[in-house]
């Protein structure tokens, strides 16, 4: 990820007030850091892939280290829990595995889903569904806990979808910055607020770059149905390293694709 651009408009949700209708995106802690997240079923939380990995080694993240705080604000939430298993692309975990694949591969899946420990109720949280698709120059906005805004939820109101590239790869040009990782990219359908994508990566001349939902997060619902989620907390994680190349070739900063 890269330093926030210059000049982005946020609304500061900086009461409970304004978080009114937002308690469905949280901030997801993991050792060592966090990413943003958000509800798509009362137990499952949306986020980036490469939010699921170390940081330093890529090694898969014990799920019972992860912690989503839905509505989180100085502190406190709407309620938390912990992650019971995640699941990610099977591509995704191959490029992180054994360095196979493309830049493109990696961000076009960079999509992970989160089984939480027990359903968030809908009167804490109700959660989002994703769009089913968009062309270039649909409105869109972010809401993220980035970077010099963790401790809040923060929304950037008025982007836009620039392009789509090959492989499944939105950009857009909301701003992005570390911690924004995994945050939902909205668009507006028939008055409600739908997820568009989640943010991938960015650069420094402001481009932000995220996958195509639908056909992700169909096959990840299914294996998280089918209880085929790796890693487990039964069985632990599966240490798998990463090689040739900087951590921005598989995760938060990239060239355009």
């Amino acid at each position: 990820m890269v330093p926030a651009q210059q000049g982005a408009v946020f609304d500061v949700m900086d009461n409970r007030g304004a978080l009114l209708g937002w308690e469905a995106v949280g901030r997801l802690d993991q050792p060592g850091g966090y990413c943003t997240g958000v509800l798509i079923a009362s137990d499952v939380v949306l986020t980036a892939a490469h939010c699921v990995f170390d940081r330093d080694d890529r090694s898969p993240l014990p799920p019972e280290t992860m912690v989503f705080r839905a509505g989180y604000h100085r502190g406190t939430e709407i309620t938390a829990r912990r992650v019971a298993r995640w699941v990610v692309p099977d591509r995704y975990a191959n490029v992180i595995r054994d360095g196979s694949g493309t830049r493109t591969d990696a961000v076009s899946t960079d999509v992970a889903l989160l089984k939480l420990v027990s359903p968030v109720s809908s009167a804490e949280a109700d959660p989002f569904r994703v769009h089913q698709g968009s062309g270039p120059g649909t409105a869109l906005s972010v809401a993220s806990y980035g970077r010099g805004r963790a401790e809040v939820l923060s929304r950037e109101a008025e982007c836009h979808l620039t392009q789509r590239f090959q492989g499944d790869i939105l950009g857009f040009d909301c701003d992005v910055t570390f911690g924004s990782s995994g945050a939902p990219v909205f668009v507006r359908e028939d008055g409600r607020l739908r997820i568009l994508s989640v943010v991938s990566s960015g650069t420094d001349t402001g481009e932000a770059y995220g996958p195509t939902l639908p056909p992700l997060v169909t096959e990840l619902m299914a294996r998280l149905v089918r209880q085929d989620a790796l890693p487990s907390v039964s069985t632990g994680a599966r240490r798998i390293t990463v090689g040739g190349g900087d951590r921005g070739d598989i995760g938060a900063r990239f060239g355009r694709p």
